[in-house]
Parts: structure tokens; sequence; C-alpha cells
């Protein structure tokens, strides 16, 4: 006698959430072009017809595969504890890690010069997740309230998000950095922009406004 399994029944956005973590899973283990519409929809236990339903087709999935992977997640920077800047940028350090470590190939093929400047959606995507760490830095660093030089401080935060791109790639590809070590790396950086850079441009800033004719 054969078994029929029989698909649940669930709402769209949790249907559209299992698609999505379907897709994200065979793309980070396989790729872009080895993976089809027909894998994910067997994958996530749905009609293909669904996946155009939800997303428009298979690069517009794709794209929000991305877009989950490089947005920093709120969990990154939700429920920390009320405790120093410090340890509270520490904890946030170490979600992130988690979530490349995750998704490495994704991850690895979002950020690579191949990827970057060549395909616009990509970089709209990555635009948006850099405005988005920003404000996730300054809540965890207690100081989503500043005003004084606050743009020049999201440019900062955009700037270290850079280099915490290319600092993944020697940890991902080149294996010159483990995790431990880019882990003190990333902290130390950040610390040192939040505590020392962004003060000494506030005080060379009012300097300058005092500074006589």
């Amino acid at each position: 006698m054969t078994t029929v399994t029989r698909r649940r029944r669930l709402e769209p956005e949790a249907r559209r959430a299992e698609i999505l973590a379907a897709a994200r899973k065979l793309f980070d283990a396989g790729s872009y072009a080895s993976v089809s519409t027909s894998d994910i929809a067997k994958a996530a236990g749905v009609a293909r017809p669904l996946i155009n339903h939800y997303f428009g087709g298979k690069r517009e999935l794709y794209l929000e595969v991305l877009r989950q992977i490089m947005v920093v997640p709120a969990p990154v920077t939700e429920s920390l504890p009320k405790t120093t800047m410090e340890h509270r940028l520490e904890i946030s350090i170490d979600r992130w890690l988690d979530v490349v470590e995750r998704n490495k190939r994704t991850w690895l093929t979002a950020i690579g010069p191949e990827a970057i400047g060549h395909d616009p959606d990509i970089e709209r995507i990555m635009l948006e997740a850099d405005e988005i760490a920003a404000d996730h830095v300054l809540e965890a660093a207690l100081m989503h309230e500043i005003t004084e030089g606050r743009e020049q401080l999201r440019a900062m935060i955009r700037s270290y998000g850079s280099m915490l791109r290319a600092a993944s790639r020697e940890w991902l590809i080149r294996g010159t950095l483990d995790r431990e070590t880019l882990r003190t790396f990333l902290l130390s950086s950040i610390m040192h922009l939040l505590k020392v850079t962004y003060p000494d441009v506030l005080a060379r800033r009012t300097a300058a406004r005092t500074r006589p004719e």
C-alpha cells in the first residue's frame, strides 16, 4: 500500500518562509545554476507554481535568499543583556559569525568580486544591508539616540562593514584568520571606532567651529 504524504496547510507567510528556508539550504550546498525551481519545490514540499506565486521566479527567490543573509538579521542584536557596550557588541559579532558560517557558500558568492558592482540588484541589497547594519551596531552599542555627528558615524560604520566583508574572506577562503582571531579583530576595530575615532571627529569639529577666523 502506497503512503501519500499530505501537504501541511500553512498560512501564506509560513509557507513563504518554508520555501525560503529550503532554497537557502540548496543554494548554499550548490550554486545558483545547479539548483532548479523543481529542486526547491521538492525540498519545500510544495508545487512548483507556488514559487512563482510567492517570489516571481528563481532569480527573485535567490535575491531574497541573499537579502536574508546580507541584511543583518534582527536576532543578531535582539535580546542583548543590559551590560557594557563591549559585551553587547561581542555577543552581536558572535551571532553574526554564526550566520555567516552556516551560509558560507552563499555569503561568499554574494560578496565576491564577480558579484559586487556587476549586478545592480545585489548592489542594492548590499547598500540596504549596510544601512540596517549601521542601525544594529548603534543599537547594540547603546548609541541609537546619538544626534551629533550621526551621519558621519553611520558612514564610518558602513565603512567598517566593507572591512568586515574583506576580513570574512580571510577567514573563509584564505584561512589566514581563524574565527577567534577574526572575532577579536572585529570587536577591537568597532570599539576603537566608537570610543576613539568618533569622539576625535567630534572634538575636531568643535575645534574647527571655535577657531578664530
